[in-house]
C-alpha cells in the first residue's frame, strides 16, 4: 500500500518535502501501473485535518477518489535497448576520459623531456664556452688533485662539449 500525507496548513519546508514525497509516490505509482502489477488504480481523499492521501486501494471515506492515470505496458525490448545504449555510452565516456588522462600525461612527460632537454643543452654551451675561455684545463685524481690536460686531451674534451651541444641542442 502505497500512502502519501499532504497538509495543506504545513510551513513551506514540509510543504516541499511533502511535494517531494508526493512526486515519489506518483512516480512509484506510475511504475507500479505501467509494469502490470496487481496496484493498477491509485485513489485520492482528504482526511478530518485536511491532509491528502494517495493509496492504491480505496480508504472507504466520503472524500475518495479514483485519479484516472493513462498507462500502458512498457515494451521490454525498448528498454533493453535504452540500457545497452546507456551502457555504451557510458563506456565510450570512460574510453575517451582514460585516453585524455593519458594524453595529458603524454604531454605533461614530454614537456619534462623538453625541459630537460633544454637544460642539459644550456649546460653542454656553458662547458663549451669555459673550455674555450680557458687558459689551461684540468681534471681532479683521486686523491683530489689537479692533473692538467695537455693539448690533444683538451681538443677531446671541446670535442665532447661540442657532441653534446649537437645532441642536446638540435
Amino acid at each position: 500500500m502505497i500512502a502519501v500525507t499532504k497538509n495543506p496548513g504545513a510551513s513551506c519546508s514540509n510543504t516541499c518535502m511533502n511535494g517531494k514525497a508526493l512526486a515519489i509516490a506518483c512516480a512509484l505509482a506510475a511504475l507500479t501501473v505501467s509494469a502490470g502489477t496487481a496496484a493498477s488504480e491509485i485513489y485520492k481523499w482528504i482526511d478530518e485535518d485536511g491532509n491528502v492521501h494517495y493509496e492504491d486501494r480505496p480508504s472507504g471515506a466520503s472524500s475518495v477518489e479514483r485519479l484516472d492515470i493513462p498507462s500502458r505496458r512498457t515494451d521490454d525490448g525498448s528498454v533493453r535497448q535504452r540500457i545497452d545504449a546507456f551502457r555504451e555510452t557510458r563506456a565510450a565516456r570512460a574510453e575517451a576520459s582514460s585516453a585524455a588522462a593519458a594524453a595529458q600525461k603524454a604531454a605533461e612527460e614530454n614537456a619534462a623531456a623538453e625541459a630537460e632537454r633544454r637544460q642539459a643543452c644550456e649546460r653542454a654551451r656553458a662547458r663549451l664556452e669555459s673550455y674555450l675561455q680557458a687558459r689551461r684545463l684540468y681534471r681532479m685524481d683521486d686523491n683530489g688533485e689537479r692533473i692538467y690536460l695537455d693539448d690533444a686531451q683538451r681538443q677531446a674534451a671541446r670535442t665532447r662539449a661540442e657532441e653534446a651541444i649537437a645532441e642536446h641542442c638540435s
